[in-house]
């Protein structure tokens, strides 16, 4: 899926920032957001092969991990772990999978209230 394959991107992004950072800042909020990308991209493939009426609860999941990770990202840049310009990247990307995850979501909701009537 063009999601996923996005997520992917972003993470690779990420993880050079990840495996960069000093090992105290990688050891805590650096171990969480990258927890964060995984947990995000194991929702997101495992809702991919689903059927239609079994998506919906791991979209969701998926959708409350990248609410998370985006906040986790602003309190890294807050605190100066990241840079300006690797925070807006990685912000940018992630907010472009929120759009289309949320898509899918909207699409799936449709469909299984459709199947219900």
């Amino acid at each position: 899926m063009l999601i996923i394959g996005r997520l992917v991107a972003v993470y690779k992004s990420w993880h050079g920032v990840f495996e960069n950072l000093p090992k105290t800042l990688r050891l805590t909020l650096g171990a969480k957001i990258d927890l964060l990308f995984l947990e995000t991209l194991e929702s997101l493939f495992i809702a991919s092969y689903l059927p239609r009426q079994e998506k919906l609860p791991y979209l969701d999941k998926a959708q409350n991990k990248l609410d998370i990770l985006k906040f986790f990202l602003q309190v890294s840049w807050e605190i100066k772990m990241l840079n300006n310009k690797k925070y807006i990247l990685l912000s940018k990307h992630l907010n472009e999978v929120g759009k289309m995850l949320y898509g899918w979501s909207k699409n799936s909701r449709q469909s299984a209230a459709g199947e219900n009537k």
